[in-house]
């Protein structure tokens, strides 16, 4: 699951940077540095399960998860307040609308493959980056609607809209994670 992960982000990064230049996307922008931060917590993942897992590696796996979420919040926040102020209205993008549609359907599927495997594990790890497969499924939708908001009836807003989303979650996982550990 964490490598089909890797792989989908990998692959997601390219076609979503490229479809935010083509249609100057905030919410694209910020998708692509959330498969950034899932490409990291799966990288995390993999190599505590190669190893052998103590409780200490765990917790510091998890505080890395953590200030990853943290990091995409600041970044979504950060990018919606330069967009408002510059006033870039963004293009429609039939490219990142199909992509979202399908990185939606894959992201909320292996979020709860790696929930159960983790809770059958009893491996906090994986269980925290089924979390952060959770938010890359989460901004997907996010995303996608307001995408699919700006092509069908031009409300350039709702990209903006989309990107900020997520960042409540984000905040509440990431200082989740770093209180807990």
């Amino acid at each position: 699951m964490e490598y089909a992960t890797l792989g989908w982000n990998v692959v997601g990064i390219f076609v979503t940077v490229a479809a935010a230049l083509a249609a100057r996307s905030v919410a694209l922008a910020g998708f692509a540095l959330d498969s950034g931060v899932e490409i990291f917590a799966s990288l995390v993942v993999v190599g505590e399960l190669k190893g052998t897992t103590t409780k200490e590696r765990q917790q510091r796996a998890e505080r890395r998860i953590g200030c990853a979420f943290l990091v995409l919040s600041a970044y979504l926040v950060g990018q919606a307040v330069v967009t408002l102020v510059a006033d870039v209205h963004p293009y429609s993008s039939p490219v990142g609308i199909a992509w979202l549609a399908a990185t939606a359907v894959a992201m909320f599927s292996l979020a709860y493959g790696k929930r159960v495997t983790g809770k059958a594990l009893e491996h906090g790890v994986l269980q925290a980056e089924a979390k952060v497969t959770v938010v890359d499924g989460a901004l997907a939708t996010a995303t996608l609607f307001g995408l699919t908001l700006n092509a069908v009836a031009g409300w350039w807003w709702a990209d903006v809209a989309a990107g900020v989303v997520i960042v409540a979650y984000g905040l509440r996982e990431g200082i989740h994670l770093l209180r807990e550990n």
